[in-house]
């Protein structure tokens, strides 16, 4: 496998994925994939990274560890950093290639036709002002993401991704794609509140009956023989 000039890479997202997972080291670490998405940064990190949430969601516990680098890149949109910048302790993790590979193999099929109708279109919605707004919905996502709720992580990190998709490729119909899925999201949220706010005060005493009865009933029971 050559050896390429990540800072002048014009290989497509998709193969550098792919080319990554075909090293020797049975070892892949987080610093190895910073370097390799070069100067594509942000929006190749927070792609790659809610990818592997999609994948690997499920595992408990990971979404916690593959959160972090999520929350970060949010918090340094918001803050127009100009660099990528990961702790030390990050860029030191290591998963195992070969797990890569079989997670990789997983999305390379859909990312590729993705990537055949993403061009750069829509500016306004990948300029300055745009990333910090998309930062600071990164960082409210990732922390959803990182708590441990069952099957939370799908939908968090299908935004991400988008957001990281339209950041790389500079296409703002996927940074829409990613907000009218944020505005969803949370229009659902508001009508499920709102809803059991409603519903409350009717379901809670049929709940509290559904509770009791079974101990009223063997007290009735017991009061035939006494």
């Amino acid at each position: 496998m050559p050896d390429y000039d990540y800072q002048a890479d014009t290989r497509p997202f998709s193969q550098v994925i792919e080319d990554i997972g075909l090293k020797d080291d049975p070892k892949l670490y987080i610093g190895e994939l910073i370097n390799a998405f070069g100067e594509r940064g942000f929006g190749a990190t927070l792609l790659f990274f809610g990818l592997l949430n999609m994948v690997f969601g499920a595992v408990p516990g990971t979404t916690t560890v593959l959160g972090a680098p999520m929350l970060l890149i949010g918090l340094q949109l918001v803050t127009r950093r100009d660099q990528l910048w990961m702790p030390r302790w990050l860029l030191a993790r290591a998963i195992e290639r070969a797990t890569y590979r079989e997670a990789v193999a997983k999305v390379l099929s859909p990312l590729r036709k993705v990537e055949r109708l993403a061009r750069p279109r829509l500016s306004v919605m990948t300029s300055e002002l745009s990333e910090i707004l998309i930062g600071a919905a990164i960082v409210l996502l990732a922390a959803v993401l990182m708590l441990p709720i069952p099957g939370g992580n799908f939908i968090p990190s299908f935004i991400m991704s988008m957001f990281g998709f339209g950041l790389l490729q500079r296409d703002g119909i996927a940074v829409l794609i990613a907000w009218a899925a944020v505005a969803l999201v949370a229009t659902a949220g508001v009508v499920i509140w709102l809803a059991w706010g409603w519903v409350a005060p009717y379901l809670l005493p049929v709940w509290d009956w559904l509770v009791s009865w079974p101990a009223e009933l063997w007290n009735a029971l017991t009061g035939l023989f006494t």
